[in-house]
């Protein structure tokens, strides 16, 4: 393993994937242990990817508390059938809610018929539960969550919002093997805005692939600001970059 800093932000850099995955997950379970220490539960909001596959089979295996955890997941499509395996929740179920006995799982909802009232639902949950950590992951087009650059404000007043998907975000979905063509990838979507997620206590970003690799060179040298959302992370007091080799491509030495 790897490491630097660079502003506020602290990098670790593994062989593979695997070894990432499992960095990442023992880190966040030995986080969770130390807050159960003196909370009487630990509310946690999840990413959805296939770049979260290696972190989210890792922290299955480790034991955890799941009893005395709320669970979030960060964004939803709109308008998927609620059976679609590309939809969020479902993949957090398959993958993580529907093996342990989590204290409550909040789901976001794509197919409400008022999208607003959703937005203030959820938005209503996350109030209620302030987020102690967030396991996130960084677009192609380096979005956090949706926050596509067109859409993502540091300043964003609201909770929960509805956005539309930019074509590299859109592109990613096929890219990943989420979808057969981008005909089939929806355009809108329901997404926690950035100041929550970056206003949560503890980050853990887990970023592996050569996809990526353009992405992580942005997130650590380009200005930070909305045409980059992720530069954001550079100022978070406490988040670690979890990447593998091949998404460190482009570090400079």
């Amino acid at each position: 393993m790897k490491e630097l800093t660079i502003n506020h932000l602290k990098i670790r850099i593994f062989e593979n994937r695997s070894l990432m995955g499992t960095a990442a997950a023992m880190e966040l379970s030995r986080r969770v242990h130390v807050l159960l220490d003196s909370k009487e539960y630990v509310n946690i909001i999840f990413a959805a990817a296939p770049s979260q596959n290696e972190f989210l089979s890792a922290l299955s295996d480790l034991e955890t508390d799941w009893s005395r955890i709320n669970a979030f997941h960060m964004d939803e499509y709109i308008g998927l059938d609620n059976d679609a395996p590309q939809g969020f929740g479902n993949f957090l179920r398959e993958r993580l809610f529907a093996i342990h006995p989590f204290r409550e799982i909040h789901y976001l909802n794509g197919q409400a018929t008022d999208l607003q009232q959703e937005c203030s639902r959820y938005a209503g949950l996350l109030v209620k539960y302030p987020a102690d950590m967030v396991c996130l992951g960084i677009g192609e087009n380096t979005h956090l969550a949706f926050n596509d650059p067109q859409v993502a404000d540091f300043n964003d007043p609201e909770i929960v919002k509805v956005v539309e998907l930019d074509e590299t975000c859109r592109w990613q979905q096929v890219h990943e093997g989420c979808f057969g063509h981008i005909g089939q990838v929806p355009t809108h979507a329901l997404t926690i805005t950035i100041p929550v997620l970056f206003k949560t206590p503890y980050a853990s970003v887990v970023v592996p692939g050569e996809h990526k690799a353009t992405a992580i060179y942005h997130t650590l040298y380009s200005e930070i600001g909305e045409l980059y959302p992720s530069t954001i992370l550079r100022k978070h007091e406490n988040a670690l970059l979890f990447i593998d080799e091949q998404s460190a491509a482009y570090i400079k030495p």
